[in-house]
């Protein structure tokens, strides 16, 4: 019976300790939650992961969230709503994905309160897709987006203030239709942009004007028009890639004759109509448009202050080369003519040298003779032509005449 009951005591003893030690660890887990890493997330260093977490909102998680984090990770959620205040304690963050979401609208300052932010991937959410609604009072159809307000775009021009140092940013596979002007006139130092995948048909070149540090710009996977309205921006897409930017491939939907085709490859003369050639039936159009005011030009719908926009930034670098040339052929020809006149100079006066050493008539001593044998011939034998011997002498082989 004493070995049961010590059995018994010690094996009872073991499970209180064991109900201790899962306590204790429970109580850890719940503290180290509450001082930085929510318990539907995992935490990793400056990194906190919450993807697919089947997050509907940021509320439960803002809380526990450490202030000091660098990266915020939340991908693949149910995420459809951005406060303009619900990430303002973040200001060390450097990296915030929100890919795969279903943000329809963001609300101006979204980020204001994200200084630090370095990167910012919004791609596969529905910023840019409108839905078709019925209208029961004129029985047609209105495109309207998801927020339900006719005509607006999810992105508003001041969506990104306050993120003067973000460098990259990602707005791929949104079903854009357009940009909105100013979006991108906040990120100064943006380097890398993605608007691939999108359903893009034309950009507007003040739009990108702002962009001075961009480096890689990604563009595939949208029909683009290549007609008038894509000139300005084609201009400015020379001028990002006649500066070491890149530029992905941006293949032409339309017109036919130009479906497939790369327009990085299209000589900018293709879009030298668009200022000369009037519109049919008197539609308004590029020719039809009343004039802007001096120093300015017609950009979409409105005039813009006018810049230097080269014709064409390939025959620019093809006439630099071939100016190149023909001063180096010339500067060589130079060169050349001006050493072979120095030799054939030293060369003439070492000659001459050579002659006087000798002792025999220079150049224009046996010249000065052939002159004289010359006049000796022809001169008439009759003593009454013949002139005087003593106004004609020769000093030195030369002929000395007196008047």
């Amino acid at each position: 019976m004493k070995n049961l009951d010590q059995y018994g005591r010690s094996h009872l003893e073991s499970l209180v300790c064991a109900a201790l030690s899962s306590l204790v660890l429970v109580l850890l887990g719940l503290l180290g939650s509450v001082h930085g890493c929510p318990g539907v997330c995992t935490c990793y260093g400056n990194t906190t992961d919450c993807s697919a977490a089947g997050l509907l909102s940021l509320t439960p998680i803002l809380a526990l969230l450490d202030q000091d984090s660098l990266i915020l990770r939340l991908p693949q959620n149910n995420l459809s709503s951005l406060g303009t205040t619900q990430l303002s304690n973040l200001s060390s963050l450097e990296l915030l994905d929100l890919s795969q979401n279903h943000f329809s609208t963001l609300q101006p300052g979204a980020f204001s309160g994200l200084s630090g932010l370095r990167w910012l991937n919004l791609s596969a959410n529905y910023l840019g897709v409108r839905l078709a609604t019925f209208d029961p009072n004129n029985s047609t159809e209105v495109l309207q987006g998801l927020n339900g307000s006719q005509g607006s775009s999810g992105l508003s021009k001041e969506v990104f203030k306050g993120l003067w140092r973000l460098r990259g940013l990602d707005l791929s596979s949104n079903g854009l239709l357009w940009l909105p002007k100013g979006l991108l006139d906040a990120l100064p130092r943006l380097a890398w942009l993605s608007l691939a995948s999108n359903r893009l048909v034309a950009l507007d070149r003040v739009t990108f004007e702002p962009l001075v540090g961009l480096q890689q710009l990604q563009l595939a996977g949208n029909p683009w028009e290549c007609d008038c309205k894509l000139r300005d921006f084609k201009h400015w897409m020379e001028w990002l890639i006649y500066r070491d930017g890149q530029v992905d491939a941006m293949q032409c939907s339309l017109p036919g004759d130009l479906k497939g085709r790369d327009i990085r490859s299209v000589p900018a003369e293709m879009f030298s109509y668009c200022l000369q050639s009037p519109t049919k039936e008197g539609v308004s159009g590029y020719a039809t448009r009343p004039p802007c005011p001096p120093g300015r030009v017609s950009s979409n719908e409105e005039c813009v202050r006018q810049r230097y926009r080269p014709v064409s930034v390939r025959r620019a670098h093809g006439t630099q080369i071939v100016a190149g040339v023909i001063c180096g052929t010339v500067c060589v020809m130079m060169v050349v003519a001006a050493t072979y006149g120095c030799v054939y100079a030293s060369l003439m006066a070492r000659y001459q040298r050579e002659m006087k050493n000798r002792g025999q008539p220079l150049m224009a001593e046996s010249g000065a003779e052939t002159d004289l044998e010359d006049g000796q011939m022809s001169s008439p034998t009759s003593p009454e032509e013949s002139p005087p011997k003593e106004t004609c002498g020769i000093v030195h082989g030369y002929r000395i005449s007196s008047f």
